[in-house]
């Protein structure tokens, strides 16, 4: 899971718990993950594209955003 690409689906930022939908290659397909921020920070908005930090089983993922 650690370095999965994905995307907001629900906005993470302080004090918020988002959701992520996170693409699993060994399950073909996308899901959706608890997400909060790795590093504190501003608050990412729906459909910002994220990578996975940190992974914590089974549904919870700790991610930042993808710098362009």
């Amino acid at each position: 899971m650690i370095g999965s690409a994905g995307r907001v689906s629900g906005a993470v930022g302080a004090g918020l718990v988002g959701e992520v939908m996170v693409h699993v290659p060994e399950r073909q397909g996308t899901e959706a993950f608890l997400a909060y921020l790795a590093v504190p920070g501003e608050r990412l908005a729906i459909g910002t594209p994220v990578v996975v930090i940190e992974y914590h089983p089974p549904r919870t993922v700790y991610v930042a955003p993808v710098l362009p």
